[in-house]
């Protein structure tokens, strides 16, 4: 890996190579890293971009968090710009699909299990779902789904997005989230409405992975390919296959009155089998950890797997013979268009963000645009000549 952390990362969000690690002069700027999600947040500058970039200047991009946070990335313009890509779908070089699950024993775990029993004795006082989010009406618009769904069965709600619940005031830090306070509460549900900010092929966060390592049945929205991903068959209720919240809480409920149609669903868990190869695979052969301090992070692999290659085509021109080129594809990084739910005319409740997604989303077709113009122009540029672009008539 060179040194580990002796890469050098500048403002701008570009990484160089400094010469004291041996590449030949002619290498010295191959590397240009553009981080959209650096270490603290999602910020791509547009105005920062290494121009003019030389046909041996390379480009990685590391972006593993929701489109929401930086629509133009999402489109064939930009994400092609790219050489190298770590990002949450399973295409990219380093796919980062699996980033919020530590490994194959958690999900075995029966660490935080609340036996069945327990759990409808606890009925008394609990509702069969519970829902904590407080990023409210996101792309996924599902702050719209889970309040058509409270119209047809009981849910308790603890986060900001209708909240009907209180976490004990120790919990109300969403750093707490990954407490053993928070975990013991949500265990005692049977279920858990999980869903993602954002609907993307391989956007899974840890509102998937979290209730399965609690023994919690997740009731998901997000992923259109989540079924690559479950432990087993059936280990997860897939709301995409109802054709209407009111159908989803008649299924829960069934669920919730019947022990043995439940525990089909924990089978997996209770025995600690995972069927899914996909899964496992992709776990045993990632070549990174999650809170593991025997394992390099997602983004020290990444920068060895970049490095590597760079190498690989140094040592292929040394011997007189072509490089391999590197090139992002459009499924390295791809998010359909946000939609909204409409249930009913009483059932809309717009907000001004519900409003903001599908507008932003055509806005940022038109920036995607812009700036692979600037780019191909191959010299640097102003924000103000970017959105100049944007808005041309």
């Amino acid at each position: 890996m060179m040194g580990g952390k002796s890469w050098y990362l500048a403002p701008g969000s570009r990484l160089f190579v400094p010469p004291t690690h041996g590449f030949p002069s002619s290498f010295l700027n191959v590397i240009s890293f553009a981080f959209p999600n650096s270490f603290t947040g999602t910020d791509f500058n547009i105005d920062s971009l290494p121009l003019p970039r030389k046909a041996h200047h390379d480009w990685a991009l590391f972006h593993e968090e929701s489109p929401k946070n930086n629509y133009k990335l999402f489109h064939k313009p930009v994400i092609t710009l790219f050489n190298y890509t770590a990002t949450f779908s399973r295409h990219s070089h380093l796919p980062l699909t699996t980033q919020y699950l530590e490994g194959v024993e958690v999900l075995k775990s029966h660490r935080y299990l609340v036996p069945l029993q327990s759990k409808n004795n606890l009925r008394t006082r609990l509702a069969p779902l519970v829902y904590v989010q407080s990023d409210c009406d996101p792309p996924s618009d599902r702050d719209s789904y889970v309040r058509e769904l409270m119209t047809y069965i009981e849910v308790d709600s603890y986060g900001e997005c209708l909240r009907n619940k209180d976490l004990p005031q120790q919990l109300r830090n969403p750093a707490s989230m990954d407490a053993d306070g928070f975990y013991s509460i949500i265990a005692q549900y049977k279920f858990i409405l999980a869903f993602e900010n954002a609907v993307c092929d391989d956007y899974i966060t840890e509102k998937f992975w979290r209730p399965l390592k609690l023994g919690v049945v997740p009731v998901y929205y997000g992923s259109p390919s989540i079924t690559d991903w479950l432990p087993s068959n059936r280990s997860a209720i897939i709301v995409s296959e109802f054709s209407h919240p009111r159908e989803l809480a008649s299924y829960i409920r069934q669920l919730d009155y019947d022990d043995r149609l439940y525990e089909a669903y924990i089978k997996w868990k209770l025995k600690g089998e995972i069927s899914n190869q996909r899964l496992l695979t992709a776990l045993r052969e990632r070549k990174w950890g999650v809170q593991d301090i025997n394992q390099d992070n997602y983004i020290d692999a990444f920068e060895c797997m970049v490095c590597n290659k760079v190498w690989d085509n140094i040592r292929l021109q040394e011997q007189g013979l072509t490089p391999k080129r590197w090139k992002a594809e459009v499924t390295h990084l791809s998010c359909p268009e946000p939609t909204v739910f409409a249930f009913s005319p009483l059932a809309q409740h717009w907000s001004s963000l519900r409003e903001m997604w599908i507008p932003s989303f055509e806005q940022s077709k038109k920036e995607a645009q812009a700036l692979r113009w600037l780019v191909d122009r191959n010299q640097n540029f102003s924000a103000q000549e970017f959105w100049a672009l944007v808005f041309k008539d």
